[in-house]
């Protein structure tokens, strides 16, 4: 058989489509619960946020005692680093109860060990000490205030469609708010497992759909650089200012303002949607257009047609969890 150039093509798309397909249905090791992750894997404990005077890091496990380390000028995102200054990624490894860092030509070189990292992160600066942090969103356990539809507070997923509780937590099941709404400002805590041999869009992935329609990600994209497709992005719409997830097993909030499109008596759509979001307490986007009619895998399809719609919680497969949702609703 003779095989033209766009056939060898379409049979190497073929395979590369089964490979990711494969990669998607591999089982990796997943811990929902911190103290059980802190008992079976010591990676659990050095992984983390590490801050110094003048310099940040951000340690991600990434399964057998290995680590990419994230060194940052100024401090932790949110907390002294912003984008324009340096972010320099350099590799850890446990030897003998401790974690060896450094980069590829051995300039920068350093230990992690007992919550500390000591470290010269540039031959002028000397050696320097950062000492483990474990951040708390400043909106963590906000209460609904009076007027607020509380759609989850641990006592019961009634609220949802296709909604299930488990240890008074929201699970990632695919569910859709019963209720529609049109504008809103939306509180919700989350939690992503800790999967340190997954990558990429298998680790900790899940999404909040406004109106069944419009994603703000949820992944476990600790350290990484802040895409559209990472926490804090909306799916295929914008990037976050800067990337303000925090470690795996944290409970993280997004305090979201969502203004729904508009439309004429007609049913004309006048406007897009825009939406203001904070990720952990700082801000990621500002009143931004929305300017399509869903992002990817959203639950609703067509073009829209009108200013309400639900709140759905993406099943992406993984033991992602939810508690303290509740919805000011707007006009």
């Amino acid at each position: 058989m003779r095989f033209t150039h766009a056939t060898k093509l379409l049979a190497l798309a073929s395979i590369l489509s089964m490979a990711v397909e494969a990669d998607a249905k591999k089982s990796f090791k997943t811990w929902t619960d911190p103290e059980i992750a802190k008992q079976e894997d010591p990676d659990f404990l050095v992984q983390g946020e590490y801050q110094g005077k003048a310099h940040g890091a951000q340690v991600v496990a990434m399964g057998g005692g290995k680590f990419d380390v994230y060194l940052l000028e100024g401090g932790l995102p949110g907390a002294g680093w912003e984008p324009g200054k340096w972010r320099i990624l350099i590799k850890g490894q446990t030897n003998d109860g401790k974690v060896s860092i450094s980069d590829e030509g051995g300039k920068i070189a350093g230990v992690i060990d007992g919550g500390k990292m000591v470290i010269n992160p540039s031959p002028s600066a000397g050696k320097v000490t950062l000492s483990r942090v474990d951040r708390k969103s400043p909106t963590l356990g906000a209460k609904a205030p009076e007027k607020a539809v509380v759609l989850f507070d641990g006592s019961s997923a009634d609220a949802w469609e296709k909604g299930k509780a488990k240890d008074g937590l929201l699970q990632a099941t695919g569910c859709t708010s019963k209720q529609k709404f049109k504008s809103y400002k939306l509180h919700l805590e989350f939690r992503t497992p800790y999967m340190p041999e997954a990558r990429g869009q298998q680790r900790g992935n899940s999404g909040i759909y406004h109106s069944g329609r419009w994603e703000t990600q949820i992944l476990d994209s600790f350290g990484l650089e802040g895409r559209d497709n990472e926490a804090g992005g909306i799916y295929s719409v914008s990037k976050p200012r800067l990337n303000m997830c925090l470690p795996p097993l944290a409970w993280q909030t997004y305090d979201v303002d969502f203004v729904a499109a508009k439309f004429d008596e007609n049913g004309k759509r006048t406007a897009w949607p825009r939406i203001t979001v904070r990720l952990n307490g700082v801000l990621v986007h500002e009143d931004l257009e929305l300017p399509k009619d869903l992002t990817t895998a959203a639950p609703l399809k067509g073009p829209i047609t009108g200013p309400e719609g639900p709140i759905y919680l993406q099943n992406h497969g993984n033991p992602v969890e939810f508690r303290n949702i509740w919805v000011v609703p707007g006009e």
